[in-house]
This record gives structure tokens, sequence and C-alpha cells, in this order.
């Protein structure tokens, strides 16, 4: 199986990973901010965009991941019910605003308004495919 695997260690290395990342849906149960660890982790259902359509492929494919984002100083959540667990959320990008480089603050933004701001000693975050892929029902579409 071609898992796919991603390191970002700075801005560049990010925004790959949040194109990978785009319409990836979770529950709000599956996002964890790990105190102790420094550590916030999203259990997701990622749209594979990096698939391309072919003899023998599925068109329309996502795949069981995990981000997880290390040197994490504190998380704030912003229009995100943590009240219900079973509420899907979509992600539409992963961002990083520096403050005192290397420090910052990665951004999740999610569909519906819904943020999470993450404040980071420096980039370092990890995606990995982690569970088989399976075939989506429809293809993410936005208004351009």
């Amino acid at each position: 199986m071609d898992q796919l695997r991603l390191i970002a260690l700075d801005e560049q290395d990010l925004n790959v990973i949040s194109a990978h990342v785009q319409d990836a849906v979770m529950k709000v149960r599956d996002l964890q901010y790990l105190p102790g660890a420094r550590r916030f982790v999203l259990a997701m259902n990622r749209f594979a965009w990096e698939r391309k359509p072919g003899f023998l492929r599925k068109n329309n494919e996502r795949r069981q991941s995990v981000l997880h984002f290390d040197r994490v100083l504190g998380a704030k959540a912003a229009g995100i019910a943590r009240d219900k667990p079973d509420e899907v959320l979509s992600l539409l990008a992963v961002s990083y605003v520096p403050t005192e480089k290397p420090a910052g603050i990665i951004e999740l933004i999610f569909s519906g308004g819904g943020a999470i701001m993450l404040d980071v000693e420096c980039v370092e975050a990890r995606l990995t495919d982690t569970g088989g892929a399976w075939q989506a029902s429809s293809r993410p579409a936005h208004r351009t």
C-alpha cells in the first residue's frame, strides 16, 4: 500500500501538508491536546488529492490519517462545540503565523467558521496515513 508520510519543519513544508489535508473530515472527539507531551493530534479521514484517476484506480478516495503537531505550548478553539463530540468537522487549511521565529501560531481553519490556534515553539508536524483507502462518495468542490 502506498501510504503518505510527510514531515513539516517550516512554513513551506506546512503548506504541503495543508494541501494534503484540505477537506479532511473528523469528529470533535478526534481532536486531542496533550499538554504533558506538548502535542496536538487530529485523527481524520482525508481526501487523497494526490491520487490521480486512472486505469484500476479509484476516482475519489479517502484514507485514515493522523496529523500531529509537536512543541505545542497551548491550544485555543473557537466555533467548535466541544460538548458535541460526534459533530463532524471539515478541515479547510493549516497555516503558520510567525510571532518570534521560530515560534508562532499554527491555525487550523474549519468550514463553518471553526478554528484552532496552536501556540508553538516552532513548526514540527507529521502527517501519516494509518489505514486503508476506500471509495469516497464524491469529490470536494469549492467556489472560486
